[in-house]
């Protein structure tokens, strides 16, 4: 075991209603001090079932470019499936330590396949207070069922059937995307790898935590992926950071929130924005959390589409392949 799991951490922590040291943030990140406490805005909601098209492209384009982040709905993912996938992933967490251990990342792995708690380095040496499971879902030559828990038994089943609608979710919203910057509708997708980008799920779980005024389930970042689409569970905690405040996400049932991530920003040369972003922790209820993050390959290299440089735009970002990129950001190093 890579160390302590968050889960048992809280289990004694609840006890004497404290809190490890390391997980105590500093005072410009504490969520008691930085979450906005007057009118919040409302998060854009698009409901893909509008048959005025040019409306919802109106829509995604306009909160993609302000926001970085917006939720559907009526998206084509059955809600008994979310209801599934997410009966399946809070039932592995529940599972004796020595099962979930079963498919933990192994500590030399240069991946971040498997059940874990670590993720990136933190300048600080602080910690969040969250245990995760990653593993690929699509596409098929990318699965290793390796780090797909045996338990519960319809675990794979409910997966492998979510994959499918979500990976249909996530082509129509980069094709509206594509459109929105003046381009074919296959353009995002292609930049991303076409049919070889890769989708990876990850479970969190944020246990209760005795002060989650100090705490923060995970650190404020933009995502590493082209696109993420998440579906919560009913527990609040999803943090957008705009205008220079902390603004609390509503929950609405069935809704799949949609992050514009780092490769996003990167091929649009910066029309669209990547979401910065953070979760809290709630003192008495477990949060959990499904994204999938729609990421290239690993050797692909991603930079402004050559379509969207003009003299005008000149490119803004470099172009790195999404292997490098990934390692220079989790490690905390210069991308410029």
């Amino acid at each position: 075991m890579e160390f302590e799991r968050v889960q048992d951490i809280s289990s004694s922590s609840l006890l004497n209603e404290a809190i490890p040291l390391e997980f105590i943030r500093s005072e410009k990140e504490q969520p008691a001090i930085t979450t906005f406490r007057g009118p919040t805005p409302a998060i854009p909601v698009v409901d893909l079932s509008d048959s005025d098209e040019e409306s919802v492209r109106r829509a995604v384009v306009k909160a993609s470019e302000e926001w970085g982040l917006f939720q559907v709905v009526n998206h084509g993912i059955p809600t008994e499936l979310i209801r599934r996938l997410q009966d399946v992933g809070r039932r592995f967490f529940e599972l004796p330590s020595s099962e979930k251990e079963s498919v933990a990342k192994p500590e030399d792995s240069k991946d971040i396949e498997g059940y874990g708690t670590k993720l990136q380095k933190d300048l600080e040496g602080k910690k969040a207070w969250v245990d995760h499971l990653f593993h690929r879902i699509w596409p098929p030559s990318c699965v290793n069922y390796r780090f797909w828990p045996k338990n519960p038994p319809e675990y794979r089943e409910v997966n492998e059937e979510y994959a499918v609608h979500v990976k249909k979710l996530s082509e129509t919203l980069l094709g509206i995307l594509s459109e929105g910057l003046g381009l074919k509708r296959d353009t995002l997708k292609e930049g991303l790898g076409g049919d070889t980008a890769e989708y990876m799920m990850k479970i969190n779980y944020y246990p209760p935590c005795p002060r989650p005024d100090l705490a923060l389930g995970v650190p404020a970042h933009t995502d590493l992926s082209g696109i993420t689409l998440l579906v919560p569970n009913e527990v609040p905690g999803l943090q957008v950071f705009k205008d220079d405040h902390w603004f609390d996400a509503e929950y609405i049932p069935s809704a799949v929130i949609v992050h514009i991530g780092d490769q996003i920003l990167r091929l649009s040369n910066g029309k669209y924005k990547n979401v910065l972003h953070r979760t809290t922790v709630d003192k008495e209820k477990t949060r959990m959390s499904w994204p999938v993050f729609v990421e290239p390959p690993r050797e692909m290299i991603v930079g402004p589409l050559p379509e969207l440089i003009r003299d005008d735009n000149p490119p803004k970002f470099k172009s790195f392949a999404f292997k490098d990129y990934s390692y220079r950001k989790l490690n905390k190093l210069p991308l410029d």
